[in-house]
């Protein structure tokens, strides 16, 4: 994910003012914040990952007990959606928080490091659920003091199985007996200063696709190309092809990545093989740009195939929809995070990232919006700081307190009506 440049107020106060609808929430999470990275670094030593998460499940039940929720738990995967109901009837608004980990072999040197081999939390999914139990414990303190409903929706699955997907279809968004009104979401940000917070109207981050080109040519011995139809070098125009149709038939502010990320072929150096495959990822902005692109790179690699004499089979798996963050509730969140953590933590993202995520989901579904939490680690600058994903990933424990008021901040602000109507 490449960082937004830094803010230019830098990083907000230390001792900031609270909302006027929910003073004292920053003290409030600062005193929370060692439970919460006590949580955190647990999650983090045993990382699970895809839909079947069970003692992550565990964890987060035991965190959430005693807090008076009504709890359910998934039927087809370890989600957990806990239901705050206020001191009277009114809106709901849904809080998320991702619990699945990669495939990445953690090398941070951490005292709390991953102990399941190849797998790490990576991409700050344990922060994400530490935070979202801490903005659990404050609101449920306060529920005498707010009318309508909080909705904490644990969810996993977010790496590429579609969790949120599946948490819609078993009636999350239904957890509290009607339609949620609007969701929000905190993603941290290793490469942005920590305690700070950043979104944008409108797509926030883009459609996420699958791409694969199998090459058939034919065989034959290494010494004698001429006697054969190599696929090598077919799947290679394919590639540079592939790059020159998206920079050639978009225009320049018509986003768009394609990236090759694998391409392999043979079995000996001395033979040409029968078959040569390449794949990668697809990355839009706009729905009708990403079905242009889907037909166009079947078009391109069959062309090409059958320039040399070769034939190509191309599929496209379709993954996450562009993540869209509703106007009135991004302006919502900038002015509650002011308002929380000082002006100087709320921040306008200056453009769309080309990451994905499945609360994309869920946005489709009702209005809201996922915002990015800095966290860079305190013994780095925010461009040095290792990207999310990357084995080295740490980030600034401190920003958790931040994250915890901003959500519980943000879930009281929507319930008291400030945003109006919401939009549909």
């Amino acid at each position: 994910m490449t960082p937004p440049p830094r803010a230019a107020h830098g990083t907000p106060d230390a001792a900031p003012p609270g909302t006027a609808a929910a003073p004292g929430l920053p003290r409030e999470a600062r005193r929370l914040a060692a439970e919460a990275v006590a949580l955190r670094r647990a999650l983090h030593r045993g990382p699970e990952q895809g839909l079947d998460l069970p003692a992550t499940q565990r964890l987060v039940l035991d965190a959430l007990d005693g807090l008076g929720l009504e709890i359910r738990t998934g039927r087809a995967l370890s989600s957990v959606t806990a239901t705050l109901a206020g001191a009277a009837d009114g809106p709901t608004v849904l809080l998320r928080a991702d619990m699945d980990a990669l495939p990445v072999t953690e090398d941070t040197g951490l005292s709390f490091a991953s102990r399941t081999t190849g797998v790490m939390h990576a991409c700050g999914h344990d922060a994400h659920m530490a935070m979202l139990v801490g903005a659990a414990r404050l609101l449920a303190a306060r529920r005498e003091t707010f009318a309508g409903r909080v909705v904490f929706m644990f969810q996993p699955g977010e790496e590429g199985e579609h969790g949120a997907r599946h948490m819609i279809e078993e009636g999350a968004l239904e957890a509290s007996g009607s339609r949620a009104d609007a969701a929000f979401a905190l993603h941290v940000h290793p490469n942005l200063p920590a305690g700070t917070v950043w979104l944008r109207p409108g797509p926030q981050m883009a459609a996420s696709d699958r791409f694969r080109v199998v090459v058939h040519g034919r065989g034959g011995h290494a010494s004698a190309p001429h006697t054969a139809c190599d696929p090598v070098p077919v799947a290679c125009e394919i590639v540079l092809a592939l790059q020159t149709m998206v920079t050639r038939s978009l225009a320049a502010d018509d986003s768009a990545v394609l990236s090759v990320t694998r391409l392999t072929a043979g079995t000996a150096t001395g033979v040409i093989p029968d078959t040569a495959e390449l794949a990668g990822t697809l990355r839009t902005l706009a729905e009708p740009t990403r079905q242009r692109l889907h037909e166009a790179i079947a078009r391109v690699a069959h062309g090409v195939a059958a320039a040399h004499g070769a034939t190509a089979e191309a599929t496209v798996e379709t993954g996450y929809p562009v993540t869209v963050n509703d106007t009135a509730f991004t302006d919502l969140v900038l002015r509650t995070t002011a308002d929380t953590l000082g002006p100087g933590a709320a921040n306008l993202l200056p453009a769309p990232q080309m990451t994905a995520e499945d609360f994309s989901y869920v946005l489709r579904a009702v209005p809201g919006a996922l915002a990015f939490l800095g966290a860079c680690p305190p013994d780095r600058e925010p461009h040095e700081a290792a990207s999310l994903h990357s084995s080295r990933m740490t980030l600034d424990e401190d920003a958790l307190a931040a994250g915890i008021a901003c959500e519980a901040a943000v879930a009281l602000a929507f319930l008291a009506g400030r945003t109006g109507e919401p939009a549909r």
